[in-house]
């Protein structure tokens, strides 16, 4: 619900003012109703109505092939958000390119919020989910930007001018890029590699104090030639300080390289869902 509301303020805010959208199915809706209500002959047809209209038969397709509980919350996310769109209670008037950075950032980190919670906010990000399930090495953000692409050449064309078009492009490259920071960005880990002489007494601590398996890599210094062990272990990005701490407690010359860690599985981080993001 949060997320829908942030994706429709940000574009009811910043991108609607400026005649800019943020691809997909929502930007489709707005290139359609610019087509057929130039003269303002169909008051009804906002943005908002006509992107829930499109929805419907996506919803049942992604209802089908995803589960209920992805229906149900993507249809309340996109009648949310609709309403958002259509009815915001004010606009920013601002430049074009502010308009796309503020919107593109604020509908990137809505949807995100909402893929998150397993839902969709329609049309587009639903072929996404439905791509995802098959191309598992292709993220989100890459995907829903392919599509988007298509979205980008009509809003030139219909709104007649290609500054539009390309500031449109700006908005849906950053609303593609926070879509991934925020699905994937909330899930790193940490890896340590540890080297020392104390590595039996080191792995019983980080056991004992972190709660945390750790795993013997067995190694060979180039310049000694002598057989050594690397600890292994993955931790939380809260638990890095208490780590470095525990270490250098028990050896104070032990040699710590810390990595960044994304998608952690197994036992005390997550567990591998075939239909996660």
């Amino acid at each position: 619900m949060i997320g829908s509301f942030i994706f429709g303020a940000g574009y009811a805010l910043f991108l609607a003012p400026c005649d800019l959208n943020a691809g997909g199915i929502s930007g489709l809706s707005a290139v359609i109703v610019e087509l057929l209500n130039k003269d303002g002959n169909l008051p009804f047809l906002s943005v908002g109505t006509l992107t829930v209209l499109i929805n419907l038969p996506l919803f049942a397709i992604g209802g089908i092939r995803i589960g209920k509980r992805f229906f149900f919350g993507s249809l309340i996310g996109r009648l949310l958000s609709s309403v958002v769109m259509d009815y915001f209670p004010f606009a920013l008037d601002v430049e074009p390119l502010v308009g796309a950075l503020y919107g593109g950032v604020l509908v990137g980190i809505g949807v995100g919020m909402v893929f998150l919670a397993g839902a969709s906010t329609g049309g587009a990000d639903i072929v996404v989910r439905l791509v995802r399930l098959k191309a598992r090495n292709m993220n989100v953000g890459q995907i829903a930007m392919s599509f988007d692409a298509i979205v980008i050449c009509f809003t030139g064309l219909v709104f007649g001018d290609i500054s539009n078009a390309l500031y449109t492009g700006i908005a849906v490259f950053l609303t593609g890029k926070l879509m991934d920071a925020v699905v994937y960005g909330f899930d790193n880990s940490k890896v340590a590699w540890i080297i020392s002489r104390e590595h039996a007494r080191v792995v019983e601590e980080i056991g004992k104090v972190l709660g945390r398996g750790s795993t013997y890599l067995y190694a060979q210094g180039a310049y000694t030639k002598t057989d050594t062990k690397v600890i292994l272990v993955a931790v939380y990005p809260k638990q890095v300080a208490e780590l470095k701490d525990l270490v250098t407690s028990v050896d104070p010359d032990a040699f710590i390289i810390m990595q960044d860690a994304h998608k952690v599985l197994g036992d005390g981080f997550a567990k591998h869902d075939k239909d996660g993001l």
